[in-house]
């Protein structure tokens, strides 16, 4: 499996990728208007390729905030249902997050299961004093810090503009 940068020819697949992991449309349009906002990250908005140089998964990441800190706003993340439990996951996160930390930024914050996250080092945010945009989110409001992480980097989070449009 090769984790390599997307790239304009892969815009369709991507599509098909959020389409078939996700219930809704919701992602894959999160993801076409996250590619035109100027917080899109094209170095860490990453697609997994599988044994026929297919993708078959995906992962973006855009300048999010807390407070006036720029931070990595993760996601979504999207892998096919054949090829879920295979490691492309994994491969993305892992790839995602040592972008993250080559770029500086000091932590990466997501919005996902507290199952599957915690293995990549993420805790509840609150924990780390970075607060969501909305209480409801709880503990599936994630963040991982990096090696600039700094204590002081605390207070409210917002997500590129796109994630306000949902």
């Amino acid at each position: 499996m090769l984790i390599r940068r997307e790239t304009d020819a892969d815009v369709d697949a991507i599509d098909a990728v959020h389409r078939a992991a996700f219930p809704t449309e919701v992602e894959a349009r999160l993801v076409r208007a996250l590619r035109a906002d100027a917080g899109w990250l094209p170095a860490v908005s990453l697609v997994a390729e599988g044994e026929q140089a297919d993708v078959v998964g995906h992962v973006v990441g855009t300048i999010g905030y807390v407070g006036e800190v720029a931070v990595l706003g993760l996601g979504p993340i999207g892998v096919l249902p054949e090829h879920q439990g295979g490691g492309a996951g994994s491969a993305l996160m892992h790839a995602v997050l040592g972008g993250a930390d080559a770029l500086d930024y000091p932590v990466v914050v997501l919005l996902g299961s507290t199952g599957y996250y915690p293995r990549f080092g993420f805790v509840a945010a609150a924990s780390l004093g970075i607060t969501p945009t909305d209480p409801a989110w709880g503990e599936h409001f994630q963040a991982r810090p990096l090696a600039n992480w700094s204590p002081s980097i605390a207070g409210p989070f917002r997500y590129a503009a796109p994630f306000d449009e949902l």
